[in-house]
């Protein structure tokens, strides 16, 4: 197999190896039983093997620093484990993951990044890399709870590889400085040219008071897909990845739309109303420069709007934030990009599990992870010290404790809310229990892609390196490098290089 991989510095490891005790009483085997009657003894008992599976874990890490051990401590008992987390972070872990696979180092439970990640990670599976657990999934009572749409979505050739972390579909949406709006007199966007409107009042009219021209109206990063381009774009009418034109399917950036999403955002770039280096911006400083008072807004998924007004909350004591998602294209509607059901997804390489019995002890830990107790565990933390239960729901005691403590694990959780049967939360501020309810009313609107279920075997070898074409040209004409001429020529070189096959494939499997 021919695989591209990233060559960088490993620097420091940020792993977490914890050298930890087997579970008690529960780890302990029965001893044979004896009978004196005629002087004979009895053949043994058949006892379960109830010794502790040793597991590592490969995991991105969305917060500082790695957490403390005690969650995993928990984790051990509850699941009768020996657990060993190596955590990576998030802006450098898809270079950590490829280093990883070109070593043959993976762990026995590997995560990926996204959904991108996944689809790189498509050529390795079909080489016989990771073992395929889709038959396997019956014997597991709360494994086979998990989606069948969801699951659908991550297969291979028709094959189940993967557990996914299941995700908001429509979560996508607008988080901003309500108290900046307030005194500014501006009122939610509720299309793209007030949207505009917002992130330019936000940059001049001096929304902190402070006499200085130190604000900018959006913060964004180097990434077109979470970060704010893709939400946006979806608004301004671009399909998701793909859609119907003339009658077949064609990638997103071949739609007009797509340009005028380039304009909007090198309108905004132009003018210095966003930060200008958005494509070498991380998402760590992406978010910095909402948190520490600089923008006003920022776009991606409304979720992170309780743990961006913690961090804004330290530097700006009286700010307040808000969430929206309503913002209507060019001709009045509405349109929310929808993810395929999975934030992330679990594999289980050969190279580490060298067989079906290991593979089923894997399994059984996270089997045990989608029951109640041990799924609120992972995501709430422990009862009485990272969460309280009041009507039914989790009431986090302490939201920068249980971001330090929990949120790792919750990160790398599998299943669903519904599907794990954890208990929901009690939002810690108001916006976040407005984002809870407009990521259901964004259903309505939810755009999908044509192309979730579908592979294409051009896509699989060639499309990482060709979107890296679409991605370099888009950041280009939105930096005003080339023009329309110029992104044009990207297009063809796209088109040339295996772009044109992958369309006919596309195509041929979306006619079926």
């Amino acid at each position: 197999m021919k695989r591209n991989f990233v060559s960088i510095p490993l620097g420091i490891l940020l792993v977490s190896s914890f050298a930890l005790a087997a579970c008690s009483d529960g780890g302990k085997a029965t001893p044979a039983a004896t009978t004196a009657a005629a002087g004979t003894t009895a053949a043994p008992k058949a006892t379960a093997d109830t010794t502790p599976a040793s597991i590592t874990i490969m995991a991105p890490l969305n917060t500082a620093q790695t957490p403390p051990d005690t969650i995993i401590k928990e984790l051990e008992k509850l699941t009768n484990t020996k657990l060993t987390y190596q955590f990576f972070p998030a802006d450098t872990y898809e270079e950590k993951l490829n280093t990883t696979f070109a070593t043959g180092a993976l762990p026995q439970v590997t995560y990926l990044k996204n959904q991108a990640t996944f689809i790189q990670m498509k050529s390795a599976i079909r080489d016989g890399q990771f073992w395929e657990i889709g038959p396997l999934l019956k014997d597991f009572p709360n494994l086979s709870k998990l989606k069948s749409t969801t699951n659908d979505n991550t297969k291979v050739d028709g094959k189940l590889y993967t557990l996914y972390r299941g995700v908001d579909i429509a979560r996508q949406g607008l988080i901003y400085r309500k108290d900046w709006a307030d005194k500014l007199g501006l009122k939610p966007p509720s299309n793209m040219d007030e949207l505009y409107a917002m992130a330019k009042a936000f940059t001049e009219q001096d929304p902190d008071g402070n006499g200085k021209k130190d604000t900018i109206g959006l913060t964004d990063r180097n990434d077109l897909i979470y970060g704010a381009f893709k939400t946006a774009a979806t608004w301004l009418g671009v399909p998701n990845n793909w859609g119907v034109k003339d009658g077949k399917l064609q990638p997103e950036f071949m739609f007009p739309e797509y340009v005028k999403s380039m304009d909007y955002f090198k309108k905004l770039r132009d003018e210095g109303l966003m930060n200008k280096d958005f494509a070498a911006t991380s998402k760590t400083d992406q978010q910095k420069l909402f948190t520490n008072g600089t923008a006003g807004m920022y776009i991606g998924a409304m979720t992170d709007v309780s743990s961006l007004n913690k961090d804004l909350v330290k530097n700006v004591p009286t700010a307040v934030v808000d969430v929206h998602s309503m913002v209507a294209g060019p001709d009045g509607k509405f349109a929310a990009w929808a993810l395929p059901g999975y934030a992330n997804v679990v594999l289980f390489p050969k190279s580490a599990i060298k067989n079906e019995a290991e593979l089923r002890k894997v399994l059984a830990f996270f089997d045990k992870m989608m029951t109640p107790e041990v799924a609120n565990l992972a995501n709430w933390g422990i009862k009485d010290v990272n969460y309280s239960v009041v009507d039914g729901k989790a009431k986090k005691l302490d939201e920068e404790k249980w971001t330090r403590e929990v949120k790792p694990f919750t990160d790398a959780a599998i299943g669903d809310e519904d599907t794990s049967g954890r208990l929901l939360g009690i939002p810690t501020i108001p916006a976040q229990g407005k984002a809870d309810e407009l990521k259901i009313a964004n259903l309505k609107f939810a755009v999908q892609d044509p192309v979730a279920a579908l592979d294409s075997k051009t896509n699989l070898e060639k499309g990482v390196q060709l979107q890296d074409v679409i991605k370099d040209a888009t950041n280009k004409y939105i930096y005003g490098s080339i023009d329309k001429a110029g992104f044009d020529k990207a297009i063809e070189d796209w088109k040339n290089r295996g772009g044109n096959k992958i369309i006919e494939e596309y195509n041929a499997l979306y006619k079926k």
